[in-house]
């Protein structure tokens, strides 16, 4: 597993009907038209990285929609979602089917009760999807591979759209939305049209998240599958 998002997402929502979805990637050419101020790759990054610099902690409920290239939705999914820098990520799907990925920056955990199943693996903060490094405010990393175009839609509100270098890049466009300086939406669209939209409401930002919340202890469950990946696998926890 390359990223700490689950497979249905990576999974970072403003309705859950396609037609919310396919405003929020045309807003982009909408603000192109209108009187809206748009800076070019080095100036965007610059203003992403001072957006995303001050954000020590970052809480937020999450609400997910995936559709694919048709319009028809694949999944909708109420998430729980912490970041505590460095490397901290907590990604817990709350409905319809529960599901939690935590990292701590050294161990993965990927646990799901239904199937009663838990897998652990070594964590490689570099080997990171895009959204894991938008998130953990790798703009450095992330402008080597994505132009970067910022549309300022109104005074505190900018528009993100990153557009890959590499053609066989699993995405086309990543467009992120922030209000007021925070982080309010992110949609991925792939190069297969399929799009998925995350909206962030209840937003806590810089507020204490214990280290603890980034550990995962697996419950004493005789029936539990434990899939231990990691190349030393004799440890319990890592911290982070």
């Amino acid at each position: 597993m390359k990223s700490f998002f689950p497979m249905c997402v990576l999974s970072f929502m403003l309705a859950a009907t396609p037609v919310s979805i396919a405003a929020q990637g045309a807003s982009s050419e909408q603000a192109n038209n209108s009187d809206s101020a748009t800076i070019g790759t080095d100036t965007a990054t610059e203003r992403l990285t001072r957006l995303l610099a001050d954000l020590s902690t970052f809480r937020a409920d999450v609400r997910q929609l995936i559709t694919e290239s048709s319009g028809g939705v694949l999944e909708e999914s109420d998430i729980l979602f912490m970041l505590k820098r460095p490397h901290g990520f907590y990604w817990e799907t709350l409905s319809p089917f529960p599901e939690l990925i935590v990292t701590n920056g050294n161990t993965l955990w990927n646990y799901q009760p239904d199937l009663l199943q838990l897998s652990i693996e070594d964590w490689n903060p570099d080997e990171s999807e895009l959204a894991a490094q938008l998130l953990g405010g790798e703009t450095a990393a992330i402008a080597e591979e994505y132009d970067i175009e910022a549309v300022q839609v109104a005074t505190n509100d900018w528009e993100f759209v990153l557009r890959p270098l590499d053609q066989a890049s699993l995405y086309q466009r990543v467009v992120l939305y922030f209000v007021d300086d925070l982080l309010e939406s992110i949609l991925l669209i792939n190069t297969n049209g399929q799009r998925t939209l995350w909206e962030f409401f209840n937003r806590q930002v810089n507020e204490p998240i214990a280290d603890t919340t980034f550990n995962f202890t697996a419950p004493d469950d005789d029936f539990l599958d434990v899939i231990d990946n990691r190349a030393d696998n004799t440890h319990e926890t890592d911290q982070l």
